[in-house]
């Protein structure tokens, strides 16, 4: 029992250190630019390395985990983070910090994979998913957490590699746990065996995949550009755009606690329908409303009703087999991951030709395209055969 409380703690902080990397990303961005010498737009496109990173780490430690025990991928994950650290410490070339930063998106993403394939493994049934929401729930929380940090690091007059220093402390937590843990044994044949059933739920993983991408898509694509939306075309205050968004991820991380408690009642399909039926609408009023108190109450909601749309998404993929394949699973993370990818490459088009609120209208096109996704998802998924299995 001690065991699985340790490899739930692991897993909880694998989620928040993609989390802190992520959003701290835009609020050291200037201070970075800065340093370099570079114009703001040039210094985002090197942090592609980043996304890069965890892009390809979710992808390939399916198979990954096959050849390499998850207790060795950790600790060469402390290393290569600490290789890392050195680097962005002790040297002002763009090329290091580029590499630096891709290592941090590269053990971020095997952290989190292995975090999420912890969690498949520990816990059957709806049980999973309410513990995978509370993993995913440390994510939001780095979200709440680390802009606070990086403002009292800026306040000290401390350089911006700090941030990462503080995010490297995570990883060290999870090293020490990491090394006197029993961590569940995954073999090429147990792979092999697991790819065979997949393969019968082939259409099941795909509609998950492609809802996974269009649902992030359309989230970090909203989430993304109501700043911009708020002050641009609203003339709110930018401490009135930043309430918005803190609002959002406030009720986001709420919202995942509580339905990690009462997912268990209902049937994870017929919910996934509901949630992403009322974050259509929700969204549909915020983009036609202009108050600001109306507008808070409404992105409070759609934080909440959406918080546990994501994690229903991996947990329908691990209960697709009456194993759990962490290749299916990867598959839909992957899938989760290239949405984040995609979101500035098809929003900026978009913002350009037609204007900031067509960037939003598009978000609820793909929201309203994932609620249609999940109905249809109800005629093919096993999910309810494998629960009923376990």
């Amino acid at each position: 029992m001690k065991n699985k409380i340790v490899l739930t703690i692991i897993s909880f902080f694998s989620y928040s250190i993609t989390g802190a990397l992520i959003v701290t990303t835009g609020m050291i961005l200037g201070r970075i630019a800065k340093y370099f010498n570079l114009p703001i737009t040039d210094m985002s496109s090197i942090f592609t390395f980043l996304n890069a990173g965890i892009l390809i780490s979710i992808f390939l430690n399916a198979w990954i985990i096959e050849f390499i025990s998850i207790k060795k991928q950790l600790i060469l994950g402390f290393l290569l983070m600490l290789l890392a650290i050195l680097g962005l410490i002790n040297s002002s070339s763009l090329i290091i910090f580029s590499t630096s930063i891709f290592i941090f998106g590269l053990v971020s993403g095997i952290t989190m994979s292995i975090g999420t394939f912890l969690i498949t493994m520990l816990y059957k049934g709806n049980e999973r998913g309410k513990f995978l929401l509370l993993t995913d729930s440390f994510f939001s929380m780095s979200g709440m957490i680390f802009p606070y940090i990086i403002t009292k690091i800026f306040d000290l007059n401390l350089l911006w590699y700090w941030i990462y220093i503080i995010i490297f402390i995570i990883y060290i937590i999870i090293f020490l746990l990491a090394v006197n843990a029993k961590f569940p044994i995954f073999t090429k044949k147990d792979s092999q065996k697991k790819l065979k059933i997949k393969k019968s739920s082939f259409i099941n993983t795909f509609i998950l995949s492609i809802t996974a991408l269009l649902y992030i898509l359309g989230q970090l694509s909203f989430i993304s550009w109501i700043p911009e939306y708020a002050i641009n075309s609203l003339k709110f205050n930018i401490k009135e755009a930043g309430k918005l968004v803190s609002f959002f991820w406030m009720s986001y991380m709420v919202g995942m606690w509580i339905f990690s408690f009462i997912l268990k009642f209902f049937d994870l399909q017929k919910i996934l329908v509901v949630l992403t039926g009322f974050s259509s609408f929700i969204m549909f009023l915020f983009i036609i409303t202009s108050s600001m108190k109306l507008l808070s109450l409404i992105i409070i909601a759609l934080g909440f009703f959406s918080s546990a749309i994501y994690t229903i998404l991996i947990t329908l993929s691990s209960l697709q087999t009456k194993v759990p394949s962490p290749k299916q699973i990867s598959f839909v993370l992957t899938s989760g991951t290239i949405g984040t990818l995609l979101t500035f490459i098809i929003t900026k088009p978009i913002i350009l030709k037609k204007g900031l609120i067509s960037a939003l209208i598009a978000s609820n096109f793909l929201y309203i395209t994932v609620f249609f996704l999940s109905i249809i998802l109800g005629f093919f998924t096993n999910h309810r055969k494998n629960i009923v299995n376990k």
